[in-house]
């Protein structure tokens, strides 16, 4: 296994241990902070892993299906984590779950027919948006970093559906090409 690939399975690793924190009192007055270091390292491992892979030509059948579902792993954790804590609304996140369901989907079919359907950069920057918004969340630091968040949740909003219509309208045949 290469080093891209041990970096999104440590980022997948990471994941119960960021919800241990996350909604226990485990680390006492600490929690917070060992829950934001959790994030910022898995996140930072998303941010790694394909950096190196491209850059070393380590790309993988395995990173390109492991990578994606451990940032949604993380990032979809994170948000229904904050739905009981007031932070985010759950038609938010049902939005947010209902497009990786959607891409998903289209990955698998176009799987099915031998296609790789690359990242969009309105998905990396969807990407970012979330993890900084869940940055600034878990961190509540309260004055304008709430008011940081707040548009940063409706900027990851947005993102989410741009890239979902982005992505459909970009890939479209795939559905067409299985017969359906």
């Amino acid at each position: 296994m290469n080093l891209p690939n041990k970096l999104t399975v440590l980022r997948m690793i990471m994941v119960p241990f960021f919800l241990l924190f996350m909604l226990t009192d485990i680390g006492g007055g600490a929690n917070k902070w060992i829950t934001l270091a959790i994030f910022c390292v898995a996140s930072l491992t998303d941010l790694l892993d394909g950096k190196i892979a491209r850059a070393r030509n380590l790309v993988t059948n395995f990173g390109k299906f492991m990578d994606p579902l451990a940032d949604k792993m993380l990032v979809c954790s994170a948000m229904i984590c904050f739905i009981p804590m007031g932070k985010l609304t759950a038609w938010y996140v049902i939005i947010v779950i209902a497009r990786e369901f959607i891409i998903s989907g289209f990955r698998l079919v176009a799987s099915d027919n031998q296609v790789v359907i690359a990242a969009s950069y309105w998905g990396k920057f969807k990407t970012v948006s979330q993890m900084v918004m869940i940055i600034l969340l878990i961190a509540d630091l309260g004055g304008i970093f709430d008011t940081i968040g707040m548009v940063l949740i409706w900027v990851s909003l947005v993102l989410t559906v741009v890239s979902l219509v982005d992505y459909v309208a970009k890939n479209i045949e795939v559905l067409t090409k299985g017969g359906m």
